[in-house]
């Protein structure tokens, strides 16, 4: 296609584009109903409010099309490596994009994918329309800011709260949970922002003496980007992102899940500023990224952060204080808990030299980050943590590369730490019809293995002592047929916690999500777990065998919103556990009720579970408050409801309000220790406004 006529192809795309906009006009698009429908797993080890906040900073600044790279496109989770190739050549052949709508145009898009893309993507030609005004002046008339403020609470005392004579355990603040958030960002250009916490049961005081500085706590950032040669420099609080996450990995790692394709790789997103009120894995200080060449990139940085750890003296053990365990609740209640705040210093430095062709088609480099801790790590010795890191000092260094030929992308990163432990992963993601993908992955990660801020992928929630091997596929015939799975088979060559040899296991999934009409979608999900665990010996309670679990997770899922205020969504929850000839079962059936009013919505829900055990507890994704995630345990036998009403004030100005109540028939106790309750009912109330200036 000529660039001569493509004002002519831009104003035939701008018609249907306003036949697509207003097809989704009727339904505004959720950020929290998209992570759900595309990443959704029954399980307590996602980390979901990583998921959600990095989906909700592409939201908040979405990728230009006229700037983004093949990283940038992969990062989305949501194109395949064909539409990506598609896209590339599309802009190399044609141009910068004219309009958002101009995707349409591109092979292999269809309007499905475009959907999804809508609200994470835009089109600015910024050679037209770079900005040359000084930074303060930028930065104070920037539309894409806002400010959150939010409060919420328990209604029923918790044992926490009430006198008691083991004072020490007792919780010290009230329990009112404070969030604030600020941020303001320019794409590509700068981002400026703080977020503040305080935990129910925390205090907010100021006290030096006692780490306290107001709220519990404070993470800030300041960042600018593309000065020239350097690409990006950041102050404050930061996390990194290279390779397939083995050394640096952000909270865009998702891992498992109904997206069987996409999620299985990562991206070098590189430096990207920390705005998670998660106390742990994170950088303070400084980073930078400067372009070297044109196709050499280097990063550095210097971190020193104060992490909550249990410190302790023991004059059998060592000559000084040391810690034994690093706290990652992030929970400062108490006064052993407060006693244990920014207990330890680190100190973290290193960087990353990458290499990228021209062509996008191969990219290489080289990872090293070393960390020091003022005082020795020495563990509490178990079996199990034998080839746990100890000391006070560990290096890594990593190698990692991606090679993309037509629709194959080859990726694959190892490094060793200083116990001489090796990780290493690597595999492909193919697009081998429109109609097909597939993902494929293999992973080694030592027993002594030391990666303090990896999230590559796997079945732990840490990169050490795992082998396995990982198949997913895609398989979409038409528009309305999705069908998605994937194999897992994993070991584990040493012991882990509860589990006194190594042992094995493996995890298959699939999913059948059929779209009946535009409005109207239905899916079913089947997940099969096995895994060993210690199984006590009846003649010797000392002694523990393996034998195998297994559980089963079935979800089958009604979405119906019509053209008209009322949208609904029907969910049942079934699952069954396996173990030592003992059989145990829970369910839960699900109803929402959702209504739309223009700037007046209402989000209702009415839930009632049984559940034989913890095993079987139905994790289900709840509606929450603009940057909050609800998924609670649905465990016992009850009842759960909520009300979220949000109400958009003005364009500036909204706000919502929540209401939540967990009711159980057979407790007269939630909980135990200090968040017991007497009684059979939990109840949540939460406010929140939003204001951009």
């Amino acid at each position: 296609m000529k660039r001569s006529i493509k004002p002519i192809l831009f104003l035939t795309l701008l018609i249907k584009g306003a036949i697509l906009c207003a097809q989704k006009k009727n339904t505004d698009f959720d950020l929290q109903d998209f992570i759900e429908n595309n990443f959704s797993v029954q399980d307590d080890d996602i980390n979901y409010e990583d998921i959600y906040e990095a989906l909700f900073q592409i939201y908040q600044s979405p990728v230009n099309l006229n700037r983004a790279n093949r990283q940038d496109l992969q990062s989305l989770l949501i194109l395949s490596n064909l539409q990506i190739n598609e896209f590339l050549n599309y802009r190399n052949q044609n141009g910068r994009f004219l309009s958002i709508y101009e995707l349409q145009a591109v092979p292999e898009m269809d309007l499905n994918t475009i959907y999804k893309m809508l609200p994470f993507v835009m089109v600015r030609d910024e050679g037209l329309q770079s900005d040359n005004r000084p930074l303060l002046k930028r930065i104070s008339s920037e539309d894409n800011n806002y400010l959150i403020l939010r409060a919420d609470r328990i209604l029923e005392k918790k044992r926490g709260y009430k006198s008691s004579e083991e004072r020490e355990r007792q919780y010290i603040g009230d329990p009112n949970r404070i969030y604030a958030r600020f941020r303001v960002r320019h794409t590509n250009d700068f981002s400026l922002g703080f977020t503040a916490e305080k935990d129910a049961g925390e205090q907010f005081a100021w006290n030096p003496e006692k780490q306290q500085y107001g709220p519990d706590f404070l993470s800030y950032h300041f960042q600018l980007q593309n000065l020239g040669r350097v690409k990006n420099i950041i102050l404050g609080d930061y996390q990194l992102q290279f390779g397939q996450s083995l050394l640096f990995g952000a909270g865009f790692a998702i891992g498992k899940g109904s997206e069987t394709v996409a999620t299985a790789r990562r991206s070098n997103l590189g430096i990207i500023p920390y705005t998670s009120v998660l106390e742990t894995n994170f950088f303070r200080g400084s980073a930078a990224t400067i372009a070297l060449t044109q196709q050499l990139d280097l990063t550095a940085f210097y971190s020193y952060n104060a992490i909550n750890a249990s410190v302790e003296f023991d004059s059998a053990r060592s000559t000084e204080k040391f810690f034994t365990s690093i706290r990652l609740a992030g929970f400062h209640r108490t006064a052993s808990e407060l006693a244990g705040k920014n207990a330890i210093q680190s100190q973290d430095f290193g960087g990353n030299l990458l290499f990228h062709t021209k062509a996008e088609n191969l990219n290489i480099g080289l990872n090293y980050v070393q960390t020091m801790y003022e005082k020795e790590f020495i563990r509490n010795p178990r079996k199990y943590n034998q080839f746990e890191f100890a000391g006070k000092l560990n290096r890594n260094v990593g190698l990692f590369a991606n090679y993309y030929w037509r629709n194959f992308h080859w990726f694959g990163e190892a490094a060793i730490s200083q116990s001489k432990g090796i990780g290493a992963i690597g595999g492909f993601i193919a697009s081998i019809s429109p109609d097909l993908q597939m993902s494929f992955i293999l992973r080694n990660y030592d027993r002594d293995f030391h990666s303090f801020y990896g999230t590559a992928f796997g079945e732990s929630t840490r990169n050490i002592n795992e082998k396995g091997v990982f198949w997913g596929l895609k398989f979409q015939p038409n528009r309305k047929f999705i069908v998605s799975a994937y194999y897992d088979r994993f070991t584990f060559p040493w012991l882990r916690f509860r589990v006194d040899a190594p042992s094995t296991g493996n995890e298959f999934l699939t999913r059948i999500a059929y779209n009946i009409n535009r409005n109207i979608s239905l899916y079913g999900q089947v997940r099969v777990e096995n895994k060993e665990r210690n199984n006590e010996k009846a003649n010797d309670p000392v002694i523990y065998g393996l034998s195998t679990g297994q559980k089963r997770n079935y979800i089958l899922n009604l979405d119906v919103r019509p053209k008209s205020i009322v949208s609904i969504k029907s969910r049942i929850q079934f699952s069954e556990f396996l173990f030592n000839e003992r059989y145990s079962n829970g369910v839960a059936l699900i109803q929402d009720l959702n209504f739309d009013f223009g700037k007046l919505r209402l989000s209702t829900r009415y839930a009632i579970f049984e559940t034989d055990d913890f095993e079987n507890r139905q994790y289900v994704y709840e509606k929450d408050v603009l940057y909050a995630f609800s998924i609670p345990a649905y465990q016992n036998t009850g009842a759960r409801t909520y009300a979220l009403l949000k109400y958009k004030l003005s364009k500036k100005l909204q706000m919502w309000a929540r209401w939540a109540r967990f009711k159980y028939l057979n407790l007269e106790k939630i909980g135990k220790g200090n968040e017991q309750i007497e009684g059979n009912t939990k109840s949540e109330v939460k406010l929140q406004m939003m204001y951009q200036f």
